[in-house]
This record gives C-alpha cells, structure tokens and sequence, in this order.
C-alpha cells in the first residue's frame, strides 16, 4: 500500500489537501482505481483512502497510536560525511528513535555554520519523513538543528544517556548496564556517539559525568554503524518491555 505523509488536519478532512511532495509521489506510482492508500501524520495517526477519478476518498475512521508509557529513544550523534550522515537519519527512524540531535564536537570533520542550520535540518528532516514513509513508520522522529557539543551534554543530562567508551576498568557490555540500571520516572534513553577521531579526552571526561559508559562489543566500529548499533540495543531492551 502507498504511504503519504499529511499534516493532522488534511488526515481528519474527507477531501484531503496533498503537499506538493505527495502528489509528485502519486503522479510517479499513479495508482488504479479504488487502490487504496494510507495517510499518516507523522504523531502517531493514519487513516485509509481509496483512489478514484483522480482523487482520495475515504474508507474509514482515523486511527491513533499512543506513545503514553513508552520510553523515548533520543540519539545524540557527531555529524558523519555526506551520504553517512543521511543514512544514519534513515536508519534511526526506521528503528523509531523520537529525536535525532545532531552533535558538532572539537574532532568531528563536517562543520556546519549558523546561518546553515535551519536549512540543514530542513533537509534531514525531508530524509526522515521518506524513511518513515517507506518504513510503515507511524511516528517522525524530531530531528534537532545541529548544536555544539556543551549544547549537547545539557540536553543529554535530561536523559537516561548511555555513551560507548573504552575505560578503566572496562565498562559493561550496553545491554547487561540497561538490565541493571536502576531508573525512576520515565526519562528518555539515550544513547551518545562521537565523531570519526572519537572524542577528546575532555569531552570523555564530560560525558561520564552525566552518563553511563558502556561497551559496544570488541569490534571498533564507524561512528555510523555504532549509531545504529546503540539504538538498535535501546530498541531491544524496550521493546522486550524491560523498560
């Protein structure tokens, strides 16, 4: 079934109103008549339609998903070159995480100016919402206008953050630190990955004092796939209702 992406009011109208990105996306997979198609908001709610003469009819009652009483994944990530960066917002919403905050440390290679960060996260966030699309994603991640990295560790300090580091003594493996956190309320779990030359020592020692470090295996792995590689874990141990 093809997935378009509305906001809420056009999903609650019997007469929809398409971006222009949807109907650019329709006139490409020009649907038959009575196929149907799902339309979603990106805040946990869809609703179906059915194509004819040229427009959306629909077919039933709106449907809500509730994120009441599940714990929101938030990654913290040092922007990756090019194509990596891009796939890493993919991938992240695939995997459902509720916001992407884009990191600028001391050693990560792409930076990104101020005047360049709304325009910046414009562009991630179009990456995001074609994820979601393809993905049967019910929700869009919030995806954050790039921040340095002080910027960073006090958004992290509001979490239950998580951060891959090599430490002495050697750190827990992730999963085995999550099973035997001892949480209160219901703080987002998070999970901090630094750039390609890893982080200074100062920006280290800066993270345990507000996280848990935490290993991610014996292999070294590339600041993308380490990303995915924690929100994949914080997905697991949610979803396996341990949280």
């Amino acid at each position: 079934m093809h997935r378009l992406l509305v906001d809420s009011a056009s999903l609650a109208s019997e007469e929809p109103v398409l971006s222009n990105a949807a109907l650019r996306h329709l006139k490409v997979v020009r649907p038959k008549e009575g196929e149907r198609i799902e339309l979603f908001d990106g805040r946990g709610a869809w609703r179906e339609f059915a194509w004819f003469r040229g427009a959306l009819h629909a077919t039933g009652e709106t449907v809500r998903l509730s994120r009441e009483g599940r714990r929101e994944v938030v990654l913290f990530a040092c922007v990756t070159k090019g194509a990596r960066w891009d796939w890493t917002i993919e991938k992240a919403t695939e995997l459902g995480v509720a916001r992407i905050v884009p990191v600028i440390s001391d050693r990560t290679i792409v930076r990104i100016s101020e005047v360049d960060r709304n325009s910046k996260k414009e562009r991630w966030l179009r990456i995001a919402e074609e994820a979601a699309r393809q993905s049967d994603a019910k929700w869009l991640p919030e995806v954050h206008e790039p921040v340095d990295f002080a910027q960073a560790l006090n958004l992290a300090a509001q979490c239950e953050c998580y951060v891959g580091a090599l430490a002495e003594p050697p750190p827990m493996d992730f999963l085995s630190a999550l099973k035997s956190a001892q949480r209160s309320g219901d703080r987002p779990l998070a999970v901090f990955i630094g750039p390609e030359g890893d982080f200074t020592p100062g920006e280290l020692s800066a993270l345990v004092g507000i996280s848990t470090p935490v290993s991610f295996g014996a292999s070294i792995l590339r600041a993308e796939t380490a990303a995915i590689y924690g929100v994949g874990v914080l997905k697991a141990f949610i979803d396996s209702n341990c949280a």
